[in-house]
């Protein structure tokens, strides 16, 4: 009998302790803040220098691409992730939306003690794509016109399943295409996947998809995405990604005319040493029914980058690159007129914490 009791007093104490450990809050913070000069040899006169792209877009003008402030709360199984910005990215990337401020507000739950399977909800990062609004963890210092015009941000509600180190797997209902605010209530929500397929620690597969009703110009119709991307570290000095949009939209909801938009991307990096770094980008851009990219003529742009970066220590970054744009027609703007050749010159200095 005393065995029994010290026996179920030792489960009862080992049960109390790690409910006390479980219940703990746990608060993060986080941020990120991002100088930046850009000269547009076009010398642009608009506030904004080229109207498909969101960051860096401000000509001769020294200014914030953007400031962010991030805290995430964890209370046992559930945690919440709210994130402040501003910054001339907010002005552009934001323009249509009531509630700008916000990058990141959404609540997560893991449905199991193995966090093999959670769901979040709320305005989330996106799932598309391998570029991110914060450019620490990217390449180049400038986002690739495939990452500028696929969503940086969705809303809805995300399903995570995580059955390995290897692979995961989400479904996704939203508002739309990089949407808080849905603009016409009777639209269905749009649907999403994402998989991705890590063979190791140095290697990513990524396969994500879209589909769902989006504006055309008159009315609402369908639309088909699919991105695919393969980043890969070979060594200490070089990594590579390779990525490949293509999305098709229906014109009308009463024929079957589409329009169709594609843009491959390849991007090598070389570390020269622990503070230097190299990137090069070139990539190909085509949407000739300007389906996303509203233009004067179609939209067929090949494009080359170069950027060094300097990094005095593990949390800044000093980072220029220069960018040239080459069109098959003249749709980058120039004065009162439009030209075929962009070329701009894009220096910033970063700090993350």
């Amino acid at each position: 009998m005393k065995i029994q009791y010290t026996l179920l007093v030792f489960i009862f104490s080992t049960i109390s302790l790690f409910s006390q450990e479980k219940s703990e809050l746990k608060t993060t913070f986080s941020g990120f803040i991002e100088t930046y000069y850009s000269y547009d040899f076009n010398q642009s006169i608009t506030d904004a220098k080229l109207p498909f792209m969101y960051n860096y877009n401000r000509h001769n003008e020294f200014n914030i691409n953007i400031g962010l402030l991030r805290a995430k709360v964890e209370y046992e199984n559930a945690y919440a992730v709210v994130s402040l910005q501003s910054g001339t990215y907010v002005d552009d990337n934001y323009a249509n939306e009531k509630i700008k401020y916000l990058n990141e507000a959404y609540v997560g739950l893991y449905l199991d003690q193995s966090k093999i399977h959670a769901i979040e909800v709320g305005i989330l990062p996106s799932y598309i794509g391998f570029e991110s609004a914060t450019t620490a963890s990217n390449l180049t210092l400038t986002r690739s016109i495939l990452a500028e015009n696929s969503p940086y941000f969705m809303t809805g509600v995300k399903y995570n399943y995580k059955p390995s180190d290897k692979w995961n797997f989400a479904a996704l209902l939203t508002n739309g295409w990089q949407r808080i605010n849905k603009p016409q209530k009777d639209v269905a929500p749009s649907f999403g996947t994402q998989v991705v397929y890590k063979s190791s620690t140095n290697s990513t597969l990524n396969w994500s998809t879209f589909v769902g009703k989006e504006f055309n110009g008159i009315d609402f119709t369908m639309r088909y995405f699919s991105n695919l991307c393969f980043d890969k570290k070979w060594n200490d000095k070089w990594r590579t990604i390779a990525g490949f949009d293509y999305g098709l939209q229906d014109l009308s909801s009463t024929n079957n005319s589409s329009a169709s938009w594609l843009s491959p991307v390849f991007i090598a990096q070389y570390s020269i040493n622990p503070k230097w770094q190299t990137a090069f980008r070139t990539e190909y851009y085509q949407d000739t029914k300007n389906v996303i990219i509203a233009s004067n003529d179609e939209f067929k742009t090949l494009g080359f980058s170069l950027n060094f970066d300097y990094l005095p220590n593990s949390k800044v970054k000093l980072r220029t690159e220069a960018r040239y744009f080459d069109s098959k027609n003249d749709v980058f703007p120039k004065d009162s007129d439009f030209v075929n050749s962009n070329f701009f010159l894009t220096t910033s200095l970063s700090f993350e914490f």
